[in-house]
């Protein structure tokens, strides 16, 4: 069995953001040259997400407020975590949008269903973080 490990870096210009990562990830099957396995691809920061769902911008805007409405940003004073950090409700939207993804790998390619693209989630940007892709199989 073969193994394949990466880190890819985000540094987002703004506190939230959501990036279709799949071709990076897909690169990454590439340059693993498993052909039938399975990609594990996870974010590595407790204010970051990894997850499935269809690019579409209206939607992504529905999770920006779906999740402002479940964690506010504000007011900071509202979270017992914000003591030294203005962060709280980072770590909450992480919690909601899931910390990692588990993809199939069947003849060479990403077993994903209609629509399904893989995306980081920032919910702390405005600093370098890491994504790990770790994928076995053969």
């Amino acid at each position: 069995m073969k193994s394949y490990r990466k880190e890819l870096y985000f540094n987002t210009p703004t506190r939230r953001a959501f990036i279709n990562i799949t071709p990076q990830i897909e690169e990454c099957l590439r340059e693993s040259g498993i052909k039938e396995g399975l990609l594990l691809c996870n974010a590595m920061h407790i204010t970051a997400s990894v997850f499935i769902n269809d690019d579409e911008p209206g939607l992504h805007r529905d999770f920006e407020r779906f999740l402002e409405k479940l964690a506010p940003e504000k007011p900071y004073d509202q979270y017992d975590h914000n003591g030294f950090e203005d962060n709280a409700d980072a770590h909450l939207k992480r919690t909601i949008m899931g910390r990692e993804v588990v993809v199939a790998i069947t003849d060479g390619k990403l077993d994903f269903g209609p629509w399904e693209q893989i995306f980081y989630g920032e919910f702390d940007g405005k600093r370098t973080k890491r994504v790990l892709v770790k994928i076995i199989g053969e």
